[in-house]
């Protein structure tokens, strides 16, 4: 593997292993905050038990995750330092008001939440477990309005005297629609996980007879709110596709394995076996009208294929060379209007110019051949996206009946009659995070190979390091993260097996002091 093979390794690695810890931190904040209210308002003991034991679990997830999440922001220092050189005036000032506004609350209020039971009225401390909540969400709020951008870069204009974007309009960077679209679909997936591992869980303790009347109850909010949840996601990861129609044609083409234009009305394959070889999709199953729908809000317009945007990549990438050829006159002669007026015309496609970096040094008199070889580096992965977006929705319809089974066992009070069901809910406990993960891999890996689309290609974003040095710290990230993973589990399955009564309980010596 190569410098940039490598890094992109790493950071699919360490970003792949944060995000276990997120979706649960979003959908657990929430759940505590829902239960917290439920105590205030009918001031019964077991709502408030509810409350802390869940805030246990949330405790130690939400510490791995400020541990793994720091030491992604380190690669884009380390092993992606062209790349935030060239973009850092837009994409850093939304990692800095991630910190300053959405870490510093989200840290502050969980202290809040853990020390503060006895220090603050019920009102007050509800009062802080919400803003615990929102903190994370807007947490979660800066991050992809950073990754959104990446996906659509609008608000930001190429500068030739200083070789870098720069922020022209940050209210378009902060209203960016995918940024928007993505923030909304991925915090209702979150709500989803949160509701999947309290239902699991409460599940289990079912199975095993124990902690009766807590289970049911932490089960019938997991289940109402679940259900709101993953019917949000449909509905918001139908907007994402949206999104993606109209600014991402290629991501939409390949999760599709859709090699020509789909005419209008275009249908949805719902089940095919791409071949990369012949550039067909074998075996199709398709659905009328759906990705019509979906991918463009109409039913008369067609969805480019794949072969239909490499011929759009191709002129693209002829049109971005005239940019490319007056920029370098630029430095010749800044002060030449015409050059500028040149540039201007034609640099909205100079990314495209840049894949050619990868196949030579002297773009500008690349051969047809290595132009049509860029051209054709555009395509992503087709059967991993095709695959992992059908495993994904998969399962986002299994969670819908899942919640909905559980709503209608949960109105009857009927949770802990049928075991069948309460084996299908604990053994559904990883299937939210294989989703989520799935979700990563369609919205990263389909946009690649840009690191930011139509702008910087993935291949010049690297540092100038060795090989050997990412190696080391790709070695050195999995053994660290691996160690955190077994603290993380043996912890979680510490409390969850001790269970609400002990794990509320203080400890001997503790008990002794209050005593005397």
């Amino acid at each position: 593997m190569d410098l940039v093979e490598l890094s992109r390794l790493q950071f699919a690695v360490t970003a792949l292993y944060h995000f276990i810890f997120v979706p649960l931190t979003l959908g657990l904040s929430v759940l505590l905050g829902i239960m917290e209210t439920v105590y205030v308002m009918t001031g019964r003991q077991i709502w408030r038990d509810l409350t802390k034991f869940w805030g246990i679990l949330f405790g130690i997830n939400f510490a791995m995750g400020v541990a793994t999440g720091i030491t992604m922001e380190f690669q884009f220092g380390t092993n992606w330092a062209y790349y935030s050189q060239y973009v850092g005036d837009v994409f850093g000032a939304p990692l800095a008001l991630e910190g300053l506004m959405a870490f510093f609350l989200e840290a502050t209020f969980v202290g809040l939440f853990f020390f503060a039971w006895d220090r603050l009225s019920k009102v007050q401390h509800l009062i802080a477990t919400w803003l615990l909540a929102i903190g994370t969400n807007l947490s979660a709020l800066w991050i992809l309005i950073a990754n959104g951008w990446m996906q659509y870069p609008v608000g930001a204009r190429f500068n030739a005297d200083t070789m870098r974007m720069e922020v022209a309009d940050f209210m378009a960077v902060l209203f960016n629609p995918v940024a928007q679209a993505k923030f909304v679909h991925t915090v209702s997936a979150g709500y989803v996980t949160g509701s999947i591992f309290v239902l699991a869980i409460s599940a289990w303790y079912l199975l095993k007879g124990r902690h009766v009347e807590f289970a049911k109850r932490s089960m019938t909010v997991a289940a109402s709110f679940g259900l709101a949840s993953a019917l949000s996601v449909v509905v918001l990861g139908d907007e994402s596709g949206y999104t993606a129609g109209e600014n991402q044609k290629m991501k939409i083409a390949a999760i599709e394995a859709m090699w020509q234009t789909e005419p209008a009305p275009a249908s949805f394959t719902l089940f095919g076996l791409p071949d990369l070889a012949t550039h067909t999709t074998e075996y199709e199953i398709k659905v009328p009208w759906m990705l019509g729908l979906v991918a463009t809000r109409s039913t008369d317009r067609p969805v480019p294929g794949i072969g239909e945007l490499v011929g759009q990549a191709n002129a693209r990438i002829r049109d971005g060379l005239i940019a490319y050829r007056a920029l370098a006159a630029i430095k010749r002669d800044p002060h030449d209007p015409a050059l500028r007026s040149t540039l201007q015309a034609h640099v909205d496609n100079l990314g495209y110019a840049l894949l050619l970096k990868r196949l030579r040094p002297d773009i500008e008199n690349a051969t047809p051949d290595q132009i049509e070889a860029a051209a054709n580096s555009t395509i992503p992965d087709v059967p991993v996206l095709f695959w992992s977006f059908r495993v994904m929705v998969g399962l986002g319809f299994f969670f819908i009946a899942l919640f909905a089974v559980s709503f209608w066992l949960s109105a009857r009070r009927r949770l802990d009659q049928y075991r069948p069901y309460l084996w299908v809910a604990f053994l559904s406990l990883p299937l939210p995070w294989i989703a989520a993960e799935l979700g990563w891999i369609v919205a990263e890996y389909g946009r690649q190979p840009w690191v930011i689309v139509g702008v910087l290609p993935t291949a010049l974003g690297v540092s100038s390091t060795t090989v050997g040095n990412v190696t080391f710290s790709l070695l050195g990230f999995a053994l660290f993260y691996s160690a955190l993973l077994v603290v993380d589990l043996y912890l979680l399955r510490k409390y969850i097996r001790l269970g609400p009564e002990e794990a509320l309980s203080p400890p001997p010596r503790m008990a002794e002091v209050a005593a005397e």
